[in-house]
């Protein structure tokens, strides 16, 4: 399929085979419920954070956040008690979680176009099994990067060297949608055209190229694009 947007608002992918898609913030309305949970698991460590300081940093993973917010490795003690309060606290938070506007319809309309659909997300097994129950999509998305296939979370390109090699494609053969600028980091330096979504809520998307609101905008765009 041959990308050729009329429009700034996507990039031009000339051999476009693979669709591969964040989570959090890109089709499920999660971003906040995440910043919740790092401040409750930080909490139970003794260590006060306000949601305003966690909540910018809600794209990267663990390996990247703890430090950030600590200063110490997701690998010390600490920092593995910070991670499993993160999923302990998280978890109950699922069922409130409402998929973005246009999520299904667009994975369903890249499944129709015979695109490759990846999740391009390094997100632990359980908690992103149940986030696709329940946002409605787990049909749709038969292939995924898995939490322990990656050394390195966003904003390091390991999660998308990954799903390229899941989807069979090459850098140049695929489009990325995420919702933040670590996600911007990562593709460009995996070398994947990259599209960000403002409904995550995700703060700096303005210096960034290629921005639209949700999937449902996306989805215009890109059949506009390829007709």
């Amino acid at each position: 399929m041959r990308l050729s947007p009329q429009t700034p608002t996507l990039p031009a992918v000339p051999d476009l085979r693979a669709l591969l898609l964040d989570l959090d913030g890109t089709l499920a309305d999660s971003n906040d419920a995440h910043a919740r949970a790092w401040v409750q698991a930080l909490a139970d460590q003794d260590i006060t954070r306000e949601e305003s300081e966690v909540r910018p940093l809600i794209g990267m993973g663990g390996d990247q956040l703890v430090p950030a917010l600590t200063g110490q490795s997701d690998r010390s003690e600490l920092g593995k008690a910070l991670v499993q309060g993160w999923q302990d606290h998280f978890g109950p938070m699922i069922p409130e979680i409402a998929p973005l506007g246009g999520a299904r319809e667009l994975l369903e309309w890249a499944r129709a176009q015979g695109l490759k659909v990846v999740l391009a997300s390094s997100g632990e097994d359980d908690i992103v099994d149940a986030l696709l129950e329940q946002i409605g999509v787990g049909d749709l998305v038969p292939l995924r990067v898995r939490s322990d296939e990656v050394q390195r979370t966003k904003p390091a390109p390991d999660v998308l060297q990954a799903a390229l090699a899941k989807a069979g494609v090459s850098a140049a053969q695929a489009l990325f949608v995420g919702d933040t600028t670590y996600d911007a980091r990562a593709a460009r330096a995996a070398g994947v055209a990259c599209v960000l979504l403002r409904a995550g809520g995700s703060p700096g998307l303005n210096t960034e190229p290629h921005v639209l609101g949700d999937p449902a905008e996306l989805l215009a765009e890109l059949k506009k694009a390829t007709s």
